[in-house]
């Protein structure tokens, strides 16, 4: 069974007033919105370089695990005095993000009943020029086991690339792959790069990977998804706890770890920070940042 933090009463280190702080997020386990926010509070060096300068698509359940979450993108009243924002036009009108990267940004976010952290790939100063691709492998059976399969396939693909991956669990049943890169390319062409690399991958493992959306056509297969590189589009941060049972945390991994026997939900609200702390196997991913002009040419010959 799970450990629950036995921290609950007030902590005055934090750098903003968490309102309601025993109220219970996550009812099986008792883990509360103060114990969330001491998580953050204690995981925010590790995850400040995932969310420095990014804007944040906000996702709000204010109940936790027991009422309904919401989408918001525009900036929400609340925010501390100075908070970063970014407007950001599209063919649907513009949106005023918040721009990640404070603790007190971060720590809000969560009083506002914000569980995930969601990301763009891309910085606030250069919307439309990521310096990640991320790959979704998502199991049609529900079983990470078979996700891992798939990233290892990913992997090795990559590997044939020249290019250098990290995976992390998604904090659900999936796995994320993340490529660090070099600013340049527009977001289109990374997207492009992302579906042509999947649609190649998918085509040489046809029984155990698919490209089609449509969940009846998977037919238990790993879909590969390229879109969380399109434009505006977020995914789920390194360190991110998700609002799913027993307070799982999208865990960074090292590719030795990728394994059908992990159980992701090993990694959670109740042990992360002692278990993990400040190491990390992403520990110096934004230093293997890569061009990606040679991958975009090679992947035409996977």
């Amino acid at each position: 069974m799970t450990r629950r933090p036995a921290k609950r009463t007030a902590t005055p280190h934090l750098p903003v007033t968490v309102t309601h702080p025993d109220k219970v997020f996550w009812p099986t386990e008792g883990y509360t919105k103060l114990d969330l926010a001491n998580f953050y509070d204690a995981i925010f060096p590790s995850l400040a370089p995932f969310v420095k300068d990014r804007l944040l698509t906000l996702e709000r359940c204010p109940d936790g695990m027991r009422g309904e979450c919401f989408y918001q993108r525009e900036a929400p009243r609340g925010m501390p005095a100075g908070t970063p924002t970014k407007r950001v036009r599209d063919e649907k009108g513009s949106t005023n993000y918040v721009v990640g990267g404070s603790r007190a940004t971060q720590l809000t976010l969560v009083n506002l009943g914000c569980i995930a952290v969601h990301v763009w790939g891309s910085r606030a100063r250069a919307p439309r020029h990521p310096d990640w691709v991320c790959f979704d492998l998502d199991p049609s059976s529900g079983a990470f086991a078979d996700a891992a399969r798939a990233g290892l396939l990913v992997k090795d693909a990559l590997d044939t690339l020249g290019v250098a991956s990290f995976p992390k669990t998604s904090g659900s049943r999936g796995l994320h792959v993340f490529v660090p890169i070099r600013v340049g390319p527009d977001v289109s062409e990374v997207l492009g790069f992302a579906e042509t690399f999947v649609r190649r991958l998918a085509a040489a493992h046809p029984k155990d990977l698919t490209v089609d959306a449509h969940i009846a056509a998977r037919r238990g297969r790993v879909y590969l998804d390229p879109f969380r590189n399109g434009f505006a589009q977020t995914v789920a941060a390194p360190f991110s706890v998700r609002r799913r049972p027993k307070a799982p945390v999208s865990a960074p991994l090292a590719w030795a770890e990728v394994s059908p026997r992990l159980v992701p939900s090993e990694f959670n609200l109740g042990n992360f920070v002692g278990r993990r702390g400040g190491l990390t196997p992403w520990k110096d991913f934004f230093q293997r940042r890569q061009s990606l002009a040679g991958a975009m040419k090679a992947v035409q010959r996977l």
